[in-house]
């Protein structure tokens, strides 16, 4: 059984082509992307609005596409893509999924999971931040 941690894309990004690691910018994506590593899982996954499921060294543009103000049915269509996208690379009924993103983003993906965690669930952005440094800080030996 491996461990899969998905990160939600943020709007705030760099003015030019990078690494998805490095393009997404936010506090909260940098935090969360300090603590999945942290967990060191066998794979760390970005939800991209614009792409669907990107790798941390994939290359991409800066784009302006967000789930939040997506139609159900279209972000119906984007986890079906994100679906078919993780064939080959997962084993849904095995693995254990790691979500840092919200409920938009998890709602057309988790169903088809067996073993899924929510670790800031209910909590609110300043509290997810709040988690997020605890956390990190914690497992680095930081105070």
């Amino acid at each position: 059984m491996r461990t899969v941690v998905f990160i939600s894309c943020v709007s705030k990004k760099l003015s030019r082509p990078a690494k998805a690691q490095e393009l997404y910018i936010s506090p909260l994506f940098k935090l969360n992307l300090a603590y999945a590593k942290s967990l060191r899982p066998d794979k760390i996954f970005i939800l991209s609005a614009r792409h669907g499921l990107l790798g941390l060294n994939d290359r991409i543009a800066p784009y302006d596409t967000t789930l939040n103000t997506m139609p159900d049915k279209k972000r119906k269509v984007w986890g079906g893509k994100v679906m078919r996208q993780l064939r080959g690379k997962v084993d849904l009924k095995k693995d254990t999924f790691v979500f840092l993103a919200g409920g938009r983003y998890r709602k057309y993906l988790m169903p088809h999971m067996k073993h899924v965690k929510v670790p800031m669930m209910h909590l609110g952005i300043g509290k997810q931040l709040h988690f997020l440094k605890k956390n990190t800080r914690l497992k680095h030996g930081l105070r």
